[in-house]
């Protein structure tokens, strides 16, 4: 187990944390749930309290009432402000694959349906939300939370109402690319009201902890986490948003595999510099999609170039054109090039992001123009998408 000794929520212990824990049981003679190891990886930062239940994955469904009465317990303590409980589902050794549940009937999506009502099978119900995308790259260090920040803000420059979610648990970057500071508070019992930056309505871990804390969690966890972060948040607080656009974790491992399977996406946006390795990555990250089925809305080639600021020379330091040439060969959009430039980085760096706060750049203009282009492939993508109706 991992136990975080250092942080207090407000006055209350950890100690005190997993005394109102020790009154849960699963069964009435049966242990409590601390005595019997289901808690673990504690974390309590201010106001904030997050842990896991680990159950049996063929029992996890059975258990979300333990993990809503334990939030709630926890909840009660003088001093705390927010408990996110995840539970982590494993697998008993030498089992086999939970045999998932026969697949209910699909209704004809109504104009109103939110993203979780949209065709493709997907379960989680995100409220407030019409259309959900990812920004992916599928290998970490080419840009992706940058850009997707700055294609978050070019697709509301470009008249949408848009709001951001940092699925990046172990490296939460939203809050500081765009400067919220605080903690977001609860409106509707556990909803919580989403932070705000620049316009956006913004979601993140990095919220919730302090920006050099740890985020020591297994798989399954994080998981947990992300689907909370989404279906518990009020999006729709300033009205229904018309994109959530999800600024995904590097990687093509569980985690991304089950965000693309449980997520009501409506396509993703795949990042990547002109480099090789990060190009065969990409091309990863695009199999990834196409494997469950999630459009793939473009490529969009980050670190393009260098213009020198003082001559205006134009250099290839990554290479070029690489992205736009897989785009091609595989057969999907090529969104447009990015520029690495300093401004970028330097307003990035002090939660200023340049679409917001340097409106008429030429590089705030290369950022519209790609938000218009996914835009423009997101209808497309939904009038491709089948529609099923089953008559009663």
């Amino acid at each position: 187990m991992f136990w975080n000794k250092k942080k207090k929520a407000s006055g209350v212990t950890q100690e005190q944390v997993l005394d109102v824990l020790r009154k849960l049981k699963v069964y009435s003679d049966g242990n409590d749930i601390v005595t019997d190891g289901m808690v673990s990886d504690v974390f309590i930062n201010d106001g904030s309290i997050i842990f896991s239940l680990t159950v049996a994955a063929e029992e996890a469904q059975a258990m979300e009432p333990l993990r809503l009465k334990a939030e709630e317990v926890v909840k009660a303590l003088p001093g705390v402000e927010k408990v996110m409980v995840a539970l982590t589902a494993e697998k008993k050794p030498g089992s086999g694959p939970a045999t998932p549940p026969p697949a209910k009937p699909a209704a004809a999506a109504s104009p109103k349906s939110g993203a979780g009502q949209q065709a493709g099978g997907h379960k989680l119900d995100v409220k407030g939300v019409k259309k959900i995308i990812a920004v992916s790259s599928a290998k970490g260090g080419v840009g992706k939370s940058t850009t997707s920040v700055n294609l978050a803000l070019a697709l509301q420059a470009n008249g949408l109402k848009v709001g951001i979610l940092d699925a990046d648990i172990y490296g939460p970057s939203i809050p500081r690319l765009l400067g919220i500071t605080g903690r977001p508070t609860a409106v509707e019992g556990k909803i919580l009201k989403p932070m705000e930056g620049f316009g956006l309505k913004a979601m993140s871990v990095g919220f919730l902890v302090e920006e050099d804390t740890p985020m020591i969690w297994r798989g399954p966890m994080v998981v947990s986490a992300l689907t909370q972060m989404m279906r518990d948040v009020k999006w729709d607080i300033d009205g229904e948003l018309d994109v959530l656009v999800v600024d995904m974790p590097p990687g093509t491992g569980d985690i991304q595999l089950t965000m693309a399977q449980q997520v009501p996406l409506s396509g993703s946006v795949i990042v990547s510099t002109p480099q090789d390795l990060a190009l065969l990555d990409a091309r990863k990250g695009i199999a990834m999609f196409e494997k469950v089925n999630i459009p793939i809305l473009g490529v969009v080639e980050n670190m393009s170039y260098f213009l020198c600021p003082s001559c205006g020379e134009k250099h290839d330091i990554f290479g070029h054109g690489g992205a736009r040439e897989i785009a091609d060969k595989i057969g999907v959009p090529f969104l447009g090039e990015v520029p690495l430039h300093m401004d970028i980085r330097e307003r990035s760096d002090a939660g200023r992001p340049i679409v917001a706060t340097n409106a008429d750049s030429e590089h705030s203009k290369i950022y519209r123009a790609i938000a218009k282009m996914i835009a423009g492939e997101m209808e497309g993508a939904a009038r491709a998408a089948p529609k099923i109706v089953f008559d009663s």
